[in-house]
């Protein structure tokens, strides 16, 4: 089953951010190809990342959750905010 992870960044914690990015990039690359999509939402001008976007899969909701919160953006307070849905691919090209 597919989810999104919406993470919304504190304010003022672009360096919390910096700081963090080398760990949250190896916690995605440990997902393998159960991380179909990842990136940072920006601000108006597409220049400073304000959040985090990930399509993956997981067996069930309580687990995407549970894996989205080992995140070490989350583990170092990063977000003021993660949303966990289920997603379905409906259009477009394809995961």
């Amino acid at each position: 089953m597919l989810f999104i992870a919406h993470c919304t960044d504190k304010a003022d914690h672009l360096q919390v951010r910096l700081d963090t990015r080398p760990a949250h990039l190896d916690f995605l690359k440990a997902k393998g190809n159960a991380l179909k999509l990842a990136g940072p939402t920006l601000d108006a001008d597409g220049e400073v990342p304000t959040g985090s976007l990930l399509i993956f899969e997981d067996t069930d909701l309580a687990t995407a959750k549970a894996w989205a919160a080992k995140d070490p953006y989350a583990a170092a307070g990063l977000f003021e905010s993660v949303i966990v849905k289920p997603w379905k691919h409906a259009i477009g090209g394809g995961l």
